[in-house]
């Protein structure tokens, strides 16, 4: 097993230089207009895999598909070249569905723009089904009179005897005193 930092250095080394092969040394007239978009190794640093896009139709990304298997070789023989590792790892070439994903994003994000625009236009004349505050609210005055009604209460029944022998009061929220 080898350190995963050194797995990833290779692995953006073998992005670099698969796309630099692509754009200067495959002149495969089948090759469409490709960008390397990841690359993924295996900890014993044995198979890599490189994800790739293609813009065009789907007859463009099959050419293409089988164009990068053809030169599968070369690329993999460079590889070697340039990175100096032991063994070159084998090279897997596989198509990343990231403009798929993108393309059904945006459509969720318009469907979700239209739902919103519907409840904005339902809730437009719309007022709310109980008063505007529906939280009761105290006046400043009154909370203050009630707490301070309540301790006279408590402090006129206590006659100062601790009638559970327990070190309290026997009242609920004074500290024993």
């Amino acid at each position: 097993m080898v350190d995963a930092a050194r797995a990833r250095k290779l692995a953006d080394r073998i992005q670099q230089i698969v796309a630099e092969m692509l754009e200067r040394r495959i002149k495969d007239p089948r090759l469409g207009f490709v960008t390397v978009t990841d690359t993924r190794i295996t900890n014993d640093l044995r198979d890599a895999t490189v994800y790739y896009t293609v813009y065009g139709s789907d007859g463009e990304r099959a050419e293409t598909a089988a164009a990068l298997e053809s030169a599968k070789g070369v690329i993999r023989s460079e590889v070697g070249r340039k990175t100096g590792v032991r063994h070159t790892p084998s090279l897997t070439f596989v198509m990343d569905s990231l403009m798929e994903n993108v393309a059904h994003i945006d459509d969720l994000l318009a469907q979700a723009r239209a739902k919103d625009a519907e409840v904005a236009k339902a809730a437009q004349g719309a007022s709310p089904a109980g008063e505007a505050n529906p939280y009761r609210e105290n006046g400043p005055d009154e909370d203050e009179d009630l707490d301070e009604d309540e301790d006279d209460e408590d402090d006129a029944e206590f006659d100062g005897h601790d009638a559970a022998g327990d070190g309290e009061d026997g009242r609920s929220g004074r500290p024993p005193s």
